[in-house]
């Protein structure tokens, strides 16, 4: 919504008017000004004072629904904006997504410097692991081993709230630089169509961790994560999401016939019934 504010300064002290101008423009955090008009009104007691109008931009909303901000650039999560996150993505930048459980930050997990400054944003520690993201169940061969799960088992967990953890193996094309040391990797294929056709795009992986600060309530709405705004390039803004804090359930398909829930998430009961229905036993039960 534009906003204006009106400085009073006489024309006896320019330097006055200096000061005030830088100090009006930084108090606002503004980022555009749409037009400077200096009036001279010569009214009882207010002779030779220059009425200087800045009608200016602090959070501009504009017309096609777009607000921008010192904190980033807030866009509606649609597949209009998707060439521009994919860019932006590209280029090394994080962007703050909707998924189908919470909102996350994303960058391209190839792109060691973008993994860094997501750790940086959240104040996580750099031995806690991140998940990958892809548009497509078939693409998660291309990052982990899948050769020793039951056929069809990934097409029904996915699209879906749930995180597999798998080996990577040595055919993996991810990059060694993420998560260092760890043989798994965890992949999820969000059912929010947004991300996926990102993902898609980007022709890479992503990586993708929940949007707040490291052991902080998850984010269901931008506005949970607004004080980290200002570290991405893109906020994409898909509403408040219905399915709570719970995140994604996590389960370790690394082993041959077995499983095992690492987080309960949103999903385990149907997530444990497609497992058992595709003959594979919890760990530590299994014969």
């Amino acid at each position: 919504m534009n906003s204006s504010r009106i400085v009073i300064i006489t024309q006896a002290f320019p330097p006055l008017f200096k000061s005030l101008f830088r100090s009006s423009s930084s108090s606002l955090g503004v980022q555009k000004i749409g037009f400077l008009k200096i009036l001279q009104q010569r009214k009882r007691g207010f002779r030779g004072v220059a009425i200087v109008r800045l009608m200016m931009d602090s959070s501009l909303e504009k017309c096609d629904g777009n607000v921008e901000s010192k904190m980033g650039l807030v866009r509606p999560a649609t597949e209009d904006y998707a060439q521009e996150a994919v860019e932006a993505l590209k280029a090394g930048k994080v962007i703050a997504v909707p998924t189908d459980t919470l909102y996350g930050f994303a960058c391209d997990a190839c792109s060691v410097e973008a993994v860094n400054r997501i750790y940086e944003i959240k104040g996580r520690k750099y031995t806690s692991p991140l998940a990958i993201c892809v548009g497509n169940v078939e693409d998660i061969k291309h990052f982990a081993v899948t050769d020793h799960l039951p056929p069809g088992l990934l097409d029904c967990l996915l699209p879906g709230p749930v995180t597999v953890i798998l080996r990577r193996g040595d055919s993996s094309i991810l990059e060694k630089s993420l998560n260092p040391g760890l043989e798994s990797i965890g992949v999820r294929v969000p059912d929010c169509n947004f991300i996926r056709v990102i993902c898609s795009g980007s022709q890479s992986a992503l990586a993708l961790t929940s949007a707040n600060l490291s052991r902080q309530p998850s984010s269901v709405d931008i506005r949970d994560f607004k004080n980290l705004w200002e570290h991405c390039a893109y906020i994409y803004d898909g509403g408040a999401l219905p399915s709570g804090r719970a995140g994604s359930t996590i389960v370790d398909l690394t082993k041959l016939g077995t499983y095992k829930i690492l987080r309960p998430g949103s999903a385990k009961e149907e997530t444990i019934a497609i497992l058992e229905r595709h003959s594979l036993l919890e760990d530590g039960s299994a014969t």
